[in-house]
């Protein structure tokens, strides 16, 4: 019979998946090393195991011990799997930015979970950083893991993924491309390869927020370079000395946006669920094209799983207030939607320009179309309107057709954002919406404003 001792024996051996959509303006052979086939869903269990196995010879953690780690999730979740089997206690101290999935999950597999700010700096006393080792010190038989700093870490993906490359490849491998964050994974898989064949070329996936990119290229730690960024999993606000520079080409930096795009496309594309890194690690691939030629075979690193982004890149609400939704996605149905089943406010060519004045002020509203049995026949907005009330008070008494422009444009339903936009100018000040059925809808200058914010 073939089966493992216990969840810890299912680690590794995961697949390597050629991606076509998503890369078709690549040369290359592209190939993603799917680390979500590990049981705890991400590249962390390798290391979190392989760091708690050495912990133990060192005789770092004792028989009934407690684990304690800073952790962006995915740490947190491969300790979780080596504790429930090992017999030890798991503290997991989080950043307020991780996804509520990550922190559920982390619960649900018998993780204690403490949730600190993410603006601080490294060092206050509210930091992740720094509340993970004032509770390694505080807890009786405790060990701090410290990932960043831990060779452990480097040296699972050193013995394990690095190798697991280059058989899957049978040497073939000419680029690794990998998001980085505590610096385990690109380096030591970057070590393993190099020493391989020096001339593979090792690339690192920065985010913008990050100080990596900047480092690598000029030995400079730049604090004007930190700030809060969304990005999950990749980019940090010190230098892990897990992080070997000396076996990384280069970085390239993907925005917040574009890492939360290139995930979903990854899920809609290939069929690949994945997290907010893979989408980072897919941006950086493209960004970085031209260093591929048609017979290179790049191997793109995928770190966790799409479960735990869910309720953030996966959920179109959230990507919407964030602004992330491509705008060619945002079409007039979407910004009518919040008062789609309200009469639209009108006003006749016959009413007083007083009545246009009054209808405004009684609605908050700044235009009005104008209306007679034909249909749409003119528009009125505010500022005309109070421009010539406050010139001649006799206006208010002249009938609307009188002082009206022309119509606004009325357009589709499914007309794009971008198309509406263009139809909005200082002649122009809104359009209507045909939603069929006689019934239309008004969209303004700071409809569209809303929309892209």
């Amino acid at each position: 019979m073939n089966y493992a001792q216990n969840i810890l024996g299912t680690i590794g051996n995961t697949p390597l998946v050629k991606l076509n959509s998503i890369v078709k303006d690549i040369d290359a052979l592209v190939l993603a090393k799917l680390e979500t086939f590990n049981p705890g869903n991400s590249a962390k269990d390798r290391m979190a195991v392989k760091m708690i196995e050495d912990a133990e010879k060192q005789g770092l953690l004792k028989p009934g011990g407690t684990i304690i780690e800073g952790t962006s999730g995915n740490t947190g979740m491969g300790l979780a799997l080596a504790a429930i089997i090992k017999g030890y206690k798991l503290i997991c101290v989080i950043s307020d930015k991780q996804s509520k999935e990550k922190m559920d999950i982390l619960r649900a597999v018998g993780s204690e979970v403490i949730v600190c700010p993410t603006d601080v700096e490294p060092e206050n006393p509210r930091s992740y950083y720094s509340v993970s080792k004032r509770l390694a010190t505080e807890t009786p038989n405790s060990w701090y893991v410290n990932q960043y700093d831990n060779p452990s870490n480097s040296l699972a993906h050193y013995e394990q993924t690095g190798p697991e490359i280059w058989e899957q490849t049978k040497g073939k491998i000419t680029h690794f491309v990998v998001g980085v964050g505590t610096g385990g994974t690109i380096s030591g898989i970057g070590k393993y390869l190099k020493e391989k064949n020096p001339n593979i070329k090792i690339w690192g996936i920065d985010t913008y927020g990050s100080v990596f990119k900047k480092y690598h290229e000029t030995g400079i730690f730049d604090p004007n370079e930190i700030y809060s960024y969304i990005t999950e999993g990749i980019g940090e606000d010190i230098i892990p000395k897990n992080v070997d520079f000396s076996v990384i080409d280069g970085f390239t930096k993907v925005t917040d946006k574009d890492g939360a795009v290139y995930t979903r496309k990854l899920a809609k594309e290939e069929g690949i669920f994945c997290g907010n890194s893979a989408g980072s690690a897919v941006k950086g691939l493209l960004q970085l094209k031209e260093h591929f030629t048609k017979d290179d075979v790049v191997v793109v690193l995928f770190h966790d799983h799409g479960s735990r982004y869910v309720g953030k890149m996966y959920n179109d609400e959230w990507m919407r207030e964030r602004g992330f939704l491509d705008s060619e996605k945002v079409v007039a149905l979407d910004l009518v939607k919040e008062h789609i089943n309200a009469p639209l406010i009108t006003v006749k060519t016959e009413e007083l320009v007083f009545h246009a004045i009054d209808r405004m002020r009684a609605n908050d509203i700044s235009q009005l179309p104008v209306v007679d049995v034909t249909g749409f026949v003119g528009s009125v907005d505010e500022s005309d309107l109070f421009k010539l009330y406050f010139n001649d008070k006799e206006s208010a008494s002249t009938p609307v057709k009188n002082v009206m422009s022309e119509p606004f444009p009325i357009v589709k339903k499914n007309t794009s954002i971008d198309a509406i936009s263009k139809l909005i100018n200082k002649d122009n000040s809104a359009v209507l919406v045909d939603l069929e059925d006689g019934n239309y809808q008004i969209i303004t200058k700071n409809d569209i404003i809303n929309a892209i914010q």
